[in-house]
């Protein structure tokens, strides 16, 4: 949906029109959820986190400047709320559910290496930094720009754009560390 729809959505929601209310949820449900159970590695965390944002959503629909993107308004709700339950508990993560969540595997062999190569990237995130995490989550998962995170993140550009590299330099020497890619060197040449 375009902008100039989604803004009449919300404005119709935050005049208490239920059906549209679910429509913005549904629209940005699914994308929430995945950042979240990416950030936390638990899809009970993922799952509390999205309900306690998209209630915060609702109820606060009548201070969104429609100026700027609702995606990241629910994002940085989410965040929030994210962080403070993060606070809290310390999240362990659960990379099965993440491969369930993101539904991958075609064939069982490509299923079984993408499984592999999907915990073996969960396993290095979680070896990351949180902010360096982040924004490697929704520069590359999300598709983010450097500005829509920075923004996102309240940080300057040229920080955004630092924690991206280093976490990238991270995840490559992490992932080369791994026994998913000696397992994957083995397959390639036996």
């Amino acid at each position: 949906m375009d902008r100039v729809q989604e803004n009449e959505l919300i404005r119709r929601a935050a005049a208490g029109d239920r059906e549209a209310a679910a429509i913005c949820i549904r629209a940005h449900q699914g994308s929430v959820y995945s950042y979240i159970l990416r950030m936390s590695g638990r899809p009970d965390v993922a799952e509390d986190v999205v309900q306690e944002a998209f209630v915060r959503v609702l109820s606060n629909l009548d201070r969104f400047d429609p100026r700027y993107r609702f995606s990241t308004w629910v994002f940085t709700i989410a965040r929030r709320v994210y962080l403070n339950m993060a606070q809290k508990r310390r999240p362990t993560p659960d990379t099965e559910a993440v491969d369930r969540a993101m539904d991958l595997g075609a064939s069982p062999e490509a299923g079984e290496q993408r499984s592999d190569l999907s915990n073996a990237l969960d396993q290095a995130l979680r070896q990351l930094n949180e902010t360096q995490r982040e924004v490697v989550i929704l520069f590359h998962q999300f598709d983010w720009t450097i500005a829509l995170i920075a923004r996102h993140l309240d940080l300057p550009e040229g920080t955004v754009k630092s924690h991206l590299h280093r976490g990238r330099r991270r995840l490559r020497e992490l992932l080369a560390e791994s026994e998913w890619l000696d397992q994957r060197r083995g397959d390639l040449h036996p």
